[in-house]
């Protein structure tokens, strides 16, 4: 994930490029671009999250700086969805980048409570639009396409210009029982594909599964028939943005006699944004847990956050029996209604573990149908080349496997240009062919507390070698003259047991004082060149007897 140092690409007016600044060879972060005409048009805006590699940080995001350098030549951000690996960056880069925003009606809900959240609803411009309606942003002629997923309102992009046209897909599936979604437009999807289509920029997500990914419209029923087998409270985790499993639970819910109840801030968002738009209407309203506390067990489904083992959601605080309003006990179940991110699977077991020791029942995916995914497999994807036809095929959104399947299905559909982008690689698109012209500066943002920096920033990596190897505080008393007054203090944090810490510090003591000792009269009096002696000598100390490199800090205390 370190950042690209290219040289500025610059685009020829009259051709068509594309580059992915993020979401490609990985899950999240999405950013691409497109530039025709002297101008760029944005599609998504996402994050991801980060792993305990980078320690105190939650969120990644793409570095947009290279586009943010050419603002003025920025016409326009188009979101396909409001997934948080869409637009969860847009309140963090937004301000970088000030373009218009064009969106369907329920994402810009989404997008302007996020912006409200961030003090900057007031200064951006964002358009509503509906499907079939034709925008224009800059140079470039967009149409939404709707096509089904697990959120209100998907759409692949099709972007026109006098090179071609291009269809960006977003996420998508073919969903004959599609639930608070689109049904993929099969007939608008045909006709593009009688017309011509230069491009198609398509999600790679489930490009190596040849199974089934199965209906929405399924799980209600299942959701039912596996409720009344369970005795007690039942909690459901799925993604926040995920309308149409609420709706699911919902209604199994109340077949059974229950009331559902919503955990987490996210997933009230989401209730209230699709109830706005219409999307709840054929279920009962949801309550509160504080409200679900005083229900008998029985009478209970909690829909919860924290699918992926989030620290901060719901469930892991419910399962570290700390959350305010939820309580499950011996007996209760949990029903894990959502597939781990790849890198999350660790978090996720530490939950389930916690959950199993209390003696709580834990369903998942490979147990019960109680989840489907929102990409397409294989089939789905065939049946895209089949209608759209692409001349250029351009797999995106996945790790390096899920390109290269995705490259794979591509030329089996007898597509005539095939290529698999990376983040930062230019890409001109032509009736000639796609062809690789040259890269751009891209990388991966920190969201570290309520600052945004680089992933090699300073305290990062200070944080992981404190974490990796430990620190190491010396604090050394001399006179004017460079000579000890006293004996040197040294605490360590993160490096020896407590057996061993009297010994070790013994060892240490003496290295220091070697090392002071050593210098000559005019560096003693000079507290740079006591600190970096000890300093040193502590280095090597600690690398010969544990082979490690903690963090140390020398300080110097003149005395009369």
């Amino acid at each position: 994930m370190g950042k690209s140092v290219q040289a500025m690409f610059e685009p020829n007016d009259d051709e068509l490029y594309f580059a992915a600044l993020g979401g490609t060879e990985e899950f999240g972060i999405n950013l691409n671009l497109y530039a025709y005409g002297g101008q760029w048009l944005m599609v998504d805006l996402g994050m991801g999250f980060a792993d305990e590699n980078l320690p105190g940080v939650d969120l990644l995001l793409p570095d947009p700086s290279f586009i943010a350098k050419k603002r003025d030549k920025l016409a326009g951000l188009v979101i396909t969805h409001g997934h948080e690996d869409h637009i969860g960056a847009i309140p963090y880069l937004w301000s970088r980048l000030r373009c218009p925003i064009y969106a369907t009606p329920f994402t810009a809900i989404l997008i302007r409570r996020k912006l409200a959240e961030a003090g900057l609803l007031d200064k951006a411009e964002i358009h509503a639009i509906t499907p079939a309606n034709v925008f224009e942003v800059g140079e470039f002629a967009c149409e939404f396409v709707p096509v089904a997923h697990s959120i209100p309102e998907a759409c692949a992009v099709l972007i026109s210009t006098p090179v071609g046209d291009v269809l960006h897909t977003g996420d998508w599936k073919i969903d004959p029982e599609p639930v608070a979604s689109y049904k993929t437009d099969e007939k608008r999807l045909r006709e593009l594909g009688e017309r011509g289509v230069l491009a198609m920029v398509c999600d790679s997500t489930n490009a190596g599964s040849d199974v089934f990914v199965g209906s929405e419209g399924e799980l209600a029923p299942s959701f039912t028939k596996l409720f009344a087998d369970l005795p007690g409270r039942i909690a459901v985790t799925c993604f926040s943005s995920n309308a149409s499993r609420m709706i699911a639970v919902a209604k199994a819910a109340t077949a059974n006699g229950r009331h559902a109840a919503l955990v987490g801030r996210s997933l009230w968002r989401i209730y209230e944004a699709a109830r706005d738009q219409g999307y709840m209407d054929e279920i009962d309203p949801f309550i509160d847990g504080e409200e679900a506390a005083y229900l008998p067990p029985e009478k209970v489904v909690y829909l919860c956050t924290g699918s992926q083992g989030e620290a901060r959601a719901a469930l892991n605080r419910i399962a570290n029996k700390d959350h305010p309003h939820v309580v499950l006990e011996r007996n209760d179940t949990v029903i894990f209604s959502s597939r781990p991110i790849p890198g999350n699977e660790k978090e996720i077991g530490k939950i389930k573990n916690k959950l199993i020791q209390a003696g709580i029942r834990i369903i998942t995916p490979s147990e019960e149908l109680v989840h489907v995914s929102g990409h397409g497999s294989r089939n789905d994807l065939t049946q895209m080349y089949q209608w759209v036809r692409p001349q250029i095929s351009l797999p995106v959104h996945g790790e390096h496997s899920n390109l290269v399947a995705h490259a794979q299905l591509a030329d089996d559909c007898q597509v005539k240009d095939v290529v698999v982008p990376e983040n930062g690689q230019v890409i001109s698109l032509s009736r000639s062919g796609s062809k690789l012209v040259g890269t751009v500066p891209h990388g991966v943002l920190a969201v570290d507390g309520n600052r945004i920096v680089e992933i090699e920033d300073g305290p990062i990596r200070e944080r992981l070698r404190l974490m990796h190897n430990g620190v190491v505080n010396v604090v050394i008393v001399i006179d004017d003259r460079g000579n000890l007054v006293a004996d040197p203090q040294v605490q360590m944090v993160g490096l020896v047991s407590d057996d061993e810490y009297d010994d070790v510090e013994d060892e240490l003591l003496a290295a220091l004082e070697i090392a002071v000792e050593d210098l000559s009269r005019g560096k003693r009096r000079n507290d740079d060149e006591v600190a970096e002696s000890c300093r040193i000598a502590i280095r090597r100390r600690v690398k010969k007897m544990f082979d490690k490199k903690p963090v140390i800090t020398t300080s110097v205390v003149r005395v009369d």
